[in-house]
């Protein structure tokens, strides 16, 4: 099933078009992440998605319901845990829990609130102050007043921003539990191997559009192969010059000149020929940190024309 249907969402702030014309879907039961750099349409979005904000244009179905149409079953579907914690830091983490519970007429809620703290492993820390809490239990918590309800979909902005290896970690775990148990997530996150590592499908939205969608290993496959080529440090401004000089495209990292796999074997020629001495020439490994540069124009190519 669809749990998440977008169509040509378009939304405007003044003369500025935020979102020009999203179309996606998720599906039920799946971590689907959303990647973009900051100012892409990713917060205007999700608050669409989340009923905080209206399209101008375009239709969206959360769970087969009309967004417009049928707002207040919609937001019983769903929760938004968002960048900014809601928890109330002069309560124990208790009274945070009971509040949100009763907000959400949740029927049993000590059997609710035992369900989500041993879930987020809070049951030893309820009774003390949220003031005193680590930064990672503070997440937790309020990931756990976020699933209170049982909710189908999970929309979380950034939820390890800021947490520690061990509790980003635990994070990850929960979030493959929340999937596994059926509930579809609507991820959002800096961290590309943290996309990598959860996301049944990702899209990458720029400028306002989605540019680039499918499976992690979908997404990698369409980027260019590339070569990196190394010469010795004290040969490496003769190598720039002998590439640019034969009108060969390039980029450098770190030392290295990183070319496409149809331009690669020309180089490797010519610097041999030149009785330059190349260290290394590897066909390199596609992460997604390769597509999000490729998709955000962030690397300065060098460009012969």
């Amino acid at each position: 099933m669809i749990a998440i249907d977008v169509t040509d969402v378009k939304k405007r702030f003044g003369k500025l078009e935020v979102l020009k014309g999203i179309t996606l879907q998720a599906q039920q039961g799946e971590i689907f992440t959303l990647l973009g750099e900051n100012g892409a349409g990713k917060s205007t979005l999700i608050n669409i998605l989340t009923t905080l904000s209206q399209a101008d244009a375009g239709t969206v179905s959360i769970m087969g319901l009309d967004l417009v149409k049928n707002g207040n079953q919609v937001r019983q579907q769903m929760t938004l845990n968002a960048q900014s914690m809601t928890v109330d830091e002069d309560f124990t983490g208790l009274d945070n829990l009971r509040l949100i519970a009763t907000l959400r007429n949740v029927q049993d809620v000590p059997a609710a609130i035992e369900a989500v703290a041993t879930q987020l492993d809070l049951t030893t820390f309820l009774k003390r102050k949220v003031k005193i809490y680590s930064g990672g239990m503070k997440r937790r918590l309020d990931i756990a007043m976020s699933l209170l309800g049982n909710p189908q979909i999970v929309f979380l902005d950034e939820p390890t921003t800021g947490v520690d290896p061990k509790n980003r970690l635990a994070l990850w775990q929960l979030i493959r539990e929340m999937r596994d148990a059926g509930k579809t997530v609507f991820l959002t996150t800096q961290y590309l191997d943290e996309a990598d590592a959860l996301s049944d499908h990702i899209a990458f939205i720029r400028d306002g559009r989605i540019v680039k969608s499918g499976t992690p290993a979908e997404i990698k496959q369409r980027v260019t192969e590339s070569y990196t080529l190394t010469v010795t440090p004290s040969q490496r401004a003769e190598a720039a010059t002998a590439l640019t000089a034969a009108k060969i495209a390039y980029t450098e990292q770190t030392g290295s000149f990183k070319l496409t796999a149809s331009l690669a074997p020309v180089a490797l020629s010519l610097l041999m020929d030149q009785h330059l001495t190349v260290q290394q020439y590897d066909l390199d490994e596609i992460s997604l940190e390769d597509v999000f540069l490729n998709v955000t124009d962030t690397e300065a190519t060098h460009a012969i024309n």
